[in-house]
């Protein structure tokens, strides 16, 4: 694997915290797709102040660039600051400084057959356009996503549609895919590929894509650069998202996990969940309200 490019840090070699951080929920409206200013000064803020900042999500290069970084960037960042971006859960990841972005690595080997995505652009354009486009953007995975105009309900009963006749695309490609506990192996009995419904997209990728791959990434990037955190903390708004902090805790780091959308119900885990509830804050604080409030709470923390 390419290793990220290196840069002055700021950051100490044990710095206090880490942050290990999906986009879509915590950090970008699902509704609006853009993240608050607020939002984007804290994130400044933070790894200015030493601590790790480290996006893990299923989004491409391009959003975290469009979304994320130019604003970053924009509003002031810091010379010497390094923000490692790691998308498509996995599959693609880049590095970026206030000079703007280094090169953008991907995993072929993780990536979706191109004969396959021609069909799903296809099936897109011919029967589901009027709720749903396909990302152009993504170099692994292959996602399709609500139209921001769409109400949601609308956009979800579409999608069931949608994802069943992508399972059955990928059956006469000769591929093997599971969507959550409906699994179609291949010719050798093998599922080499999921699709992964969320709120507001469906994202059809290997099965050796995850938020795990994601936090292990990350923790070689940081280890690349002399930095051992002394704890992380993980930010999601779905089932998936666990999964950064379950890496982490099987591979004994110190992490708490924060649910931006507990609606779904918290799983057991033996490491600690924190909710807005945590910060005194209501049911209805959820995604990039309640990913902005812990932000600047852990930014209170570390700056004393």
């Amino acid at each position: 694997m390419t290793s990220p490019e290196t840069a002055p840090v700021l950051s100490p070699s044990a710095p206090l915290l880490a942050l290990l951080l999906d986009v879509d929920g915590p950090i970008a409206s699902p509704v609006t797709r853009d993240v608050q200013p607020g939002i984007i000064a804290d994130l400044l803020a933070l790894a200015a102040a030493g601590v790790p900042v480290i996006f893990n999500t299923g989004r491409s290069d391009a959003f975290i660039r469009e979304q994320v970084m130019d604003p970053m960037i924009a509003a002031g960042m810091p010379a010497g600051t390094l923000i490692h971006a790691i998308c498509e859960k996995g599959a693609v990841w880049f590095s970026y400084t206030a000079e703007g972005p280094g090169p953008v690595h991907v995993d072929h080997e993780l990536a979706i057959p191109q004969a396959f995505g021609d069909d799903v652009r296809r099936l897109v354009a011919e029967d589901y356009s009027a709720h749903m486009f396909y990302d152009e953007t993504k170099r692994a995975m292959v996602s399709v996503e609500q139209h921001i105009a769409v109400a949601n309900p609308d956009y979800r009963a579409e999608q069931e549609l949608f994802d069943a006749d992508a399972m059955g695309l990928m059956s006469r490609h000769g591929l093997g895919v599971v969507r959550l506990d409906h699994h179609v192996p291949d010719s050798d009995d093998q599922v080499d590929f999921r699709v992964d419904p969320t709120i507001i997209s469906t994202d059809i990728e290997s099965v050796r894509l995850g938020k795990d791959l994601g936090a292990s990434r990350a923790v070689e990037f940081l280890a690349a650069q002399g930095i051992t955190p002394q704890a992380w903390r993980t930010v999601g708004d779905s089932r998936t998202d666990y999964a950064m902090a379950d890496w982490l805790h099987h591979n004994d780091h110190a992490v708490k996990h924060v649910d931006v959308r507990p609606a779904d119900g918290i799983p057991v885990k033996p490491y600690e969940v924190l909710t807005a509830a945590d910060l005194g804050l209501g049911e209805d604080v959820i995604h990039d309200d309640a990913g902005a409030a812990f932000l600047h709470r852990w930014l209170a923390v570390v700056t004393g």
